[in-house]
């Protein structure tokens, strides 16, 4: 990163600074409802060298991106000024701007290990590697929850994705051989030990490289159905719909919304089950909450897709403790929990059945609960 750097900028960067992408265990779609979600951050993590500028320009780089450095003036940056992936780490220096913290321009080199249009949260990677960055570089001292929250202010405000809080608090508040148990509408979130490899297990990722687009349309309007549904039935949010009104409710709403609101009640109640679990020290007792998940976000909020299924029944039926899509679905990644002795044979089911039904190879790496963001160099 060091020596990239120079190489663009002709001088060393200030430090580096490292953001993760996550996967959810499980508590799909319940964040921007208010309610409960169990993700962990991942090994594979976006990398930011930034230096400060003093002339008010914001300079942006990425090693996946097509070599060029673009440069954006502060002065006039605001929604639709920049576009494509620029759009994320201008969005997250825009909004500390808005917020008003005294924050200057910035010489940025990015690069990242997150795969993109996975599932795995690679934007929210990027907005809070960038926003851990500028914290230290300009003294900001924001605690991990108001970083978060500039993030996803980013992400809806300039790049225009209505996400919810999940994905960023994950990044940032994260911590090694844990999950985070997260209260998405007031941000409480508490450290659970998920000791995977101490108990025998694996958790599998399996990206079916399906790419999807949050920003096409599809997620905005999921929100906006939970969203009216809410307000139908009289609630802040759907999170706080009780369980034992269920019934009720789903009779008295339009055919398009009841699926939707029995989806976010019951994956609110299965986070709870699983933190049980967690805290009962039987993962495997995850396995079928995870299956079920999936089920309930196939058939009640058809974010699935037939090589999401795909995988989800190939795994299952190959001796599988539990899987499920996991990120918002339209394609992306699998998450399989399966005992160690079981998991290569797992993955190669998998791959196989691809192979028979005409797919393009998934990708299969495992998910290693790992550390949210922070500094990784002190830089020259």
């Amino acid at each position: 990163m060091e020596a990239a750097f120079r190489r663009l900028y002709g001088t060393a960067p200030e430090g580096v600074w490292s953001a993760p992408g996550r996967v959810n265990l499980i508590g799909e779609h319940t964040d921007y409802n208010d309610g409960f979600c169990l993700p962990m951050a991942l090994p594979q993590a976006t990398l930011v060298a930034a230096r400060r500028r003093t002339d008010g320009l914001l300079r942006l780089h990425s090693a996946q991106g097509d070599g060029k450095v673009t440069e954006l003036p502060l002065a006039g940056l605001a929604p639709g000024t920049a576009t494509g992936w620029v759009r994320y780490p201008a969005g997250v220096v825009w909004a500390l701007a808005e917020a008003g913290h005294d924050v200057g321009g910035a010489d940025l080199h990015i690069d990242s290990t997150v795969p993109t249009g996975a599932g795995l949260s690679s934007s929210a990677a990027l907005e809070c590697a960038v926003a851990v960055a500028y914290d230290d570089l300009y003294g900001l001292g924001l605690p991990g929850p108001e970083l978060a929250r500039t993030a996803q202010r980013a992400e809806h405000a300039f790049a225009g994705v209505p996400c919810g809080i999940m994905d960023q608090m994950a990044s940032v508040c994260s911590a090694e051989a844990t999950a985070l148990h997260l209260d998405c509408r007031t941000l409480a979130h508490r450290r659970i030990p998920f000791g995977l490899a101490a108990d025998g297990l694996r958790l599998l990722v399996v990206d079916t490289r399906v790419k999807h687009d949050l920003g096409d349309g599809a997620y905005a309007a999921l929100r906006a159905g939970c969203e009216r549904a809410a307000t139908l039935l009289g609630v802040p949010a759907l999170r706080d719909l009780a369980p034992a009104d269920l019934g009720p409710a789903l009779a008295g709403l339009p055919a398009d919304l009841a699926p939707l609101v029995r989806h976010v009640v019951t994956e609110n109640e299965r986070v709870t089950r699983a933190v049980d679990h967690l805290e009962a020290e039987d993962t495997e007792g995850l396995g079928p909450l995870l299956t079920a998940g999936h089920a309930s976000l196939r058939d009640d909020y058809g974010v699935s897709c037939a090589e999401t299924d795909l995988v989800v029944d190939t795994a299952v039926a190959a001796g599988a403790l539990g899987a499920r899509m996991t990120g918002a679905g339209f394609g992306g990644s699998v998450i399989v929990l399966a005992r160690d002795r079981e998991a290569r044979a797992i993955a190669g089911a998998v791959t196989e059945a691809f192979h028979r039904a005409g797919h393009h190879p998934p990708a299969v790496l495992e998910a290693v609960p790992s550390r949210g963001a922070g500094r990784l160099t002190m830089g020259g």
